[in-house]
């Protein structure tokens, strides 16, 4: 753990221990992989103006995301079948974002059930999938309520798994010993038989997921459960309104890390239109690509309220189980801290009203 001083060197230690097929499985993306690597270089063009003498000898992180506190404006994303990286998955994950003091949410597809997560306390989040079957799917949601969980987020960017090449030439399957735990019914075998051509996983939530989530679903989800709920996958500022008017309480700007529509606009680009379109009747979080305390800056100053993590927190999974998420959380608030204070504010309000330049608009660039 040493020696992993930055998110890229998790990313290159969990490279070196994982089988190449899990490897590709987290890593990978849809396509050509086109919007998976512009995520990453549109974070890179936001620069941040920053402001001086203020007072940041006690430069403050904390926030609070969906009503609740949180030590930095920072939340463990959804990610399926974490068992696929390390015996514990999302035990070690949810024990590290409870002791970081940040919001941990456990995916439909988690090889862990929700009740173990919210038994080791912190903030839980429950990501849903919508079902073929709308009755499994807010039975899910009754579930999580009733495990203690903090809030609803529904992804609203997957009404089947995008064409992912990577798993499609690894003929990628679950092992035997890793299972969605929310789904003991239905195909539960589709995930285990390897396919011709094809990746497994994409054939069980083909025949797992509806592709016929509408915004009536939504209303119908918003009057059924009393938790906060987040839409997560909105990049148009026509849905975020629409969202709004639905009553949801947050939206997660989100390409799904470049593993749905590829050539799909960088999240980042997307975020200052939906902040404008939302005008604070809503939360907004923003996913894909985050990868260090400055993007988490960068977001907040472009009207997020916060950021939504991933893929760095497997590579610390991978690396080094809890231990390894933990360090992970602790080297994005380190960072995060660093470039709050670097920018002249004390506090996270203050990132807020920063002013940011795309790098096209910098001399000499």
């Amino acid at each position: 753990m040493a020696d992993i001083r930055c998110v890229a060197d998790a990313e290159r230690a969990a490279a070196a221990v994982l089988p190449v097929a899990v490897r590709d499985f987290v890593a990978g993306g849809s396509g050509a992989e086109t919007t998976l690597a512009a995520n990453r270089a549109a974070l890179d063009r936001v620069f941040v103006v920053p402001r001086v003498l203020s007072d940041v000898s006690r430069c403050a992180t904390g926030t609070t995301l969906l009503g609740r506190p949180a030590r930095m404006p920072v939340a463990v994303a959804p990610v399926a079948y974490q068992r696929l990286v390390h015996p514990d998955g999302e035990l070690a994950a949810a024990r590290a974002a409870r002791d970081a003091g940040v919001p941990f949410t456990v995916s439909t597809l988690s090889s862990v059930p929700v009740e173990r997560l919210t038994e080791i306390g912190g903030t839980v989040w429950f990501q849903l999938y919508w079902l073929r079957e709308p009755g499994r799917a807010l039975d899910l949601v009754r579930r999580a309520e009733d495990a203690g969980a903090a809030a609803v987020v529904l992804t609203v960017d997957v009404p089947w798994m995008g064409r992912r090449l990577r798993d499609v030439r690894n003929r990628f399957t679950l092992p035997d010993q890793v299972r969605a735990a929310h789904l003991t019914a239905g195909p539960t075998a589709a995930h285990h038989t390897p396919r011709d051509a094809a990746s497994a996983l994409a054939v069980h939530t083909e025949a797992t997921f509806s592709a016929a989530l509408t915004w009536s679903s939504v209303a119908a989800l918003r009057e059924r459960t009393r938790l906060p709920l987040v839409l997560k996958g909105v990049l148009s500022p026509e849905d975020a309104e629409r969202a709004a008017e639905c009553g949801v309480d947050a939206v997660v700007v989100s390409n799904h890390g470049g593993r749905q529509l590829d050539g799909a606009v960088p999240s980042v680009d997307a975020l200052p239109s939906v902040v404008a379109a939302l005008s604070g009747r809503c939360e907004v979080l923003l996913d894909s690509g985050i990868r260090s305390g400055t993007d988490v800056l960068r977001a907040l100053a472009l009207g997020a309220r916060g950021v939504l993590v991933g893929r760095p927190a497997l590579w610390g999974l991978a690396v080094g189980g809890e231990t390894g998420v933990r360090r992970v959380l602790e080297l994005l608030a380190e960072e995060f801290r660093d470039a709050l204070g670097l920018a002249g504010c004390p506090d996270v309000a203050d990132a807020g009203a920063l002013r940011t330049v795309h790098r096209e608009a910098v001399p000499g660039a």
